[in-house]
């Protein structure tokens, strides 16, 4: 299970490195006892660590065990964390970098998240979403090649959307990104 994490608060519970380890080791159900020995840190610090991903709903409890004349605690990851890039402070759009990896990334994560949130307010008023994707593979020779593309498909951009702007219009978000294709294994088509 996915949880899209926007919350500054609740990033900054689940990103100190104790935490990151905690929650990556409670993707199987563990008590404090056993972190704290995985861990090789004391239980008080590692139970600590877990009230406060637990007060932030990003672990949740599975089941209580009598032990020795103490309730143990077994606990697990509610979910694997998606974080809205935005709320790490990382406003890749301001570096106009097109050839950067951290573009991409950020701005498909974007479109995901802009995306999602108006077609759950289409569903919800029983409407269509009105949406276009473009999608091509192409072969550089030469990596200089590139750049040369990119800068012809933004010049044969340029001029389409001179064409059909509208300045009355309804506002459309055109995003065209490269990266290199994953390698197909044999069999995939």
């Amino acid at each position: 299970m996915l949880r899209y994490v926007e919350e500054p608060e609740k990033v900054r519970l689940a990103l100190s490195p104790i935490r990151r380890r905690l929650l990556a080791l409670l993707r199987e159900p563990s008590s404090a006892t056993q972190l704290a020995a995985t861990l090789e840190l004391p239980r008080q610090r590692v139970n600590y660590h877990l009230r406060e991903l637990e007060k932030a709903g990003l672990v949740e409890l599975v089941e209580e065990r009598q032990r020795r004349g103490f309730t143990e605690r077994i606990l697990r990851a509610s979910a694997s964390l998606v974080v809205d890039p935005t709320v790490m402070g990382r406003a890749f759009t301001q570096i106009q970098d097109q050839y950067a990896a951290e573009q991409l990334v950020d701005v498909a994560a974007a479109t995901v998240r802009d995306v999602a949130r108006m077609q759950t307010a289409a569903d919800a008023a029983d409407k269509r979403l009105l949406t276009f994707t473009l999608e091509a593979e192409v072969r550089f020779a030469e990596p200089g090649d590139v750049h040369r593309f990119t800068d012809a498909l933004t010049e044969a951009v340029r001029q389409v959307v001179e064409q059909f702007d509208a300045e009355d219009g309804r506002p459309y978000r055109l995003i065209a990104g490269g990266h290199p294709a994953p390698r197909r294994t044999e069999g995939e088509s």
